[in-house]
């Protein structure tokens, strides 16, 4: 179905958003063993296998419609989610750059930009946005820079202003993070906002990553994916709507754990940007029920074993404690050795 007519599904009340089989079978699935811990496991976001989640420097795909509405909802809702420090200025108009000439390379049948110096024409197709402006001058747009193009990109969008020798989250647009918070994260240091993750620290994981991206060059953007799971595809488990969503993990059941469990996975990419010298630091969701995740060969047996194995420390941070054992039991009848 095109994009300008696909259905948009909620991710909220009734919770009405649902994969395609065509969406199940390009799911990021995370895991490549039958046990996980921590790794850094970042590798050069570099275009691969075409139709996939990364052929394109930034995914769209089948729910973008979806999740622009659900982003303007919570923008309208909670203000918060977007935040620039005055120092981060040029790095949002960076951000704003780099996502602009990639959309319109990558997918022009929904998107065009054109420039004559700093005057710029921006088409959005899909959202039937229209806008000339000033390169610069954040007058000639709507909204900032960064809030304007980032309603019109799926994923969240946080800017890292270097210095000390460390990386501080001083910019972003974040509206469907699994459960940290932008306002109370603003400022930090790479370690600080971490600082909630089990066993990683004790293992380096944080220092070589850290050390790795301190050397970031531009042109050479990373990637990463990063896991968890989250109760009906909520895209907003913020701490800040915890007294929505909170209650959810304690009334997961044998019956409905195939339908409201969802995994969640992150497809994380890191780049230099040229001007401000700061790494833009994508976040783009993925939710698939596990319904959905055990119709695709072998996933539901490995993603058995990685739970059956996973270290109570992390199963805990990643807030499975009260449901584990009913939902490894419900996988159990995936794995053939279970």
């Amino acid at each position: 179905m095109p994009l300008q007519t696909s259905p948009v599904l909620s991710y909220r009340d009734n919770f009405s958003f649902r994969n395609s089989p065509a969406a199940i079978r390009r799911f990021p699935f995370p895991f490549v063993e039958d046990s996980y811990l921590y790794s850094v496991n970042i590798e050069p976001a570099t275009s691969r296998d075409p139709g996939s989640i990364y052929e394109h420097a930034f995914d769209i795909d089948e729910h973008y419609r979806s999740e622009m509405a659900e982003r303007a909802l919570v923008l309208d809702q909670d203000p918060r989610r977007y935040l620039v420090m005055p120092h981060m200025q040029v790095a949002a108009w960076d951000a704003l750059q780099m996502l602009m000439e990639h959309l319109a390379a990558d997918y022009p049948q929904w998107f065009s930009l054109a420039r004559d110096g700093d005057r710029w024409h921006w088409r959005n197709h899909l959202l039937e946005i229209d806008q000339s402006f000033i390169f610069g001058d954040a007058a000639s747009l709507p909204c900032a820079p960064l809030e304007y193009i980032g309603r019109q990109v799926q994923g969240d969008f946080a800017l890292l202003d270097q210095r000390d020798g460390d990386l501080y989250m001083d910019a972003g647009l974040v509206t469907s993070p699994a459960d940290w918070s932008l306002a109370f994260d603003a400022g930090m240091s790479f370690k600080q906002w971490h600082a909630p993750v089990p066993m990683a620290h004790k293992m380096g994981v944080f220092d070589r990553a850290l050390k790795y991206l301190l050397n970031l060059q531009v042109g050479q953007p990373v990637r990463r994916l990063n896991w968890t799971l989250t109760i009906n595809p909520r895209l907003d488990s913020s701490p800040e709507t915890f007294h929505e969503w909170g209650a959810d993990r304690g009334r997961i059941t044998a019956e409905n754990v195939g339908q409201q469990v969802h995994l969640r996975v992150e497809l994380q990419v890191m780049a230099r940007l040229p001007r401000s010298n700061a790494v833009m630091f994508s976040i783009r969701t993925y939710l698939i029920s596990l319904d959905e995740l055990v119709t695709q060969p072998g996933w539901g047996c490995r993603l058995h074993r990685v739970l059956r194995n996973l270290p109570d420390p992390i199963a805990d941070y990643k807030g499975m404690t009260r449901y584990r054992h009913t939902l490894v039991e419900w996988l159990s009848q995936f794995d053939p050795l279970a």
